[in-house]
């Protein structure tokens, strides 16, 4: 047996044993990798609160941050097996999964504001998409914003002719493979927990971010430029392993339930705020250079990058694209 199965299959023993209930306790074991000072680690943190405060101590959520149990490429497994109950994966991590639907949430300049996308992910398609989960031993929760990803780089990033040649780390996600070649960049696949020592040591030379990952990282330290390109989005869901919340009792789930409820609105509220403020240390630092590209700029990268939508639409699926694309009144032809 591989040492990374028989490690994920004693976590889930220990996980398994760890959350069912014991004089009457119900443990929930939350892991994501992000710090706890970003938009999904204060939310993760708010949804332990109310879920404590709720039942009473019935339940206790462990809430484990910044990759301290699993990173990027662990966590999904660690959840079907057992080893972790709760996790807020970004939604680019579905795709290798094999529920390419999610994918569609990496498409460049998909969504123009939060009021679209909450379209989406507050409305009867973004319930269909988690639903989709369930054939891999998954329930869908909810979706927590972080924000709009920007570039950056230790050179400026104006036009696509200045991300030629440069390697940027990405997700594992094919749609964003594609979206860097489309600006003749090289991608490079990583997780995120490496990516601050690979900027630092330059086995990549850039990436892309909402304002908090990029500060809370540190990565400002290692990049020089930052260019507010608001190209793409970077959400997650909120997900459990499925055999154990349907296990729950019925009114823990419920209770669970509307704790997530108010835990999403408390997410999806501070994310805007959280970014905007993360931004303003960055400018503060004096460390990077941000620029705002004017709107032919603008208009020059999402030229470059719309062929995306093309490209991957059968990978993703027509039906959920256009999906989207009526939910939002996006043309991809514009």
């Amino acid at each position: 047996m591989k040492p990374k199965v028989a490690a994920l299959l004693l976590g889930a023993t220990l996980g398994l044993a760890g959350c069912m209930p014991r004089d009457g306790e119900i443990v929930i074991k939350f892991s994501h990798v992000v710090t706890p000072d970003t938009p999904k680690g204060k939310a993760a943190d708010y949804f332990k609160r109310l879920a404590e405060q709720r039942s009473g101590g019935r339940v206790k959520v462990q809430v484990y941050p910044n990759s301290q149990l699993y990173k990027d490429k662990e966590e999904l497994e660690a959840l079907q097996l057992g080893a972790v109950q709760m996790l807020a994966p970004s939604l680019a991590k579905f795709g290798p999964l094999g529920v390419r639907e999610f994918e569609a949430f990496d498409l460049p300049y998909l969504f123009d504001n939060y009021q679209d996308l909450h379209k989406v992910t507050e409305g009867a398609l973004g319930g269909k998409l988690l639903a989709t989960l369930e054939s891999k031993g998954i329930k869908g929760l909810a979706f927590w914003d972080n924000g709009f990803k920007d570039f950056s780089a230790n050179r400026p990033l104006r036009t696509p002719a200045d991300f030629r040649g440069l390697k940027m780390r990405i997700q594992n996600s094919k749609v964003l493979e594609e979206q860097m070649r489309s600006l003749g960049a090289l991608p490079q696949v990583m997780a995120f927990s490496e990516v601050y020592q690979a900027l630092e040591t330059g086995v990549v030379d850039g990436t892309e971010n909402p304002p908090s990952n990029l500060y809370t990282q540190n990565m400002h330290d290692v990049q020089r430029h930052l260019t507010l390109s608001q190209h793409g989005y970077l959400g997650y869901a909120v997900i459990v392993n499925k055999k154990f919340w349907d296990g729950l009792p019925g009114d823990v789930r419920a209770m669970l339930e509307g704790a997530m409820r108010d835990a999403t609105r408390y997410a999806n509220q501070i994310a805007k705020t959280e970014n905007d403020a993360d931004l303003a240390k960055i400018r503060d630092s004096g460390k990077t250079q941000i620029y705002t590209p004017t709107p032919a700029e603008r208009a020059a990268l999402k030229k470059a990058m719309m062929p995306v939508h093309a490209k991957m639409a059968d990978r993703i699926g027509r039906d959920v694209t256009q999906a989207i694309y009526k939910e939002t009144g996006f043309n991809p032809n514009h």
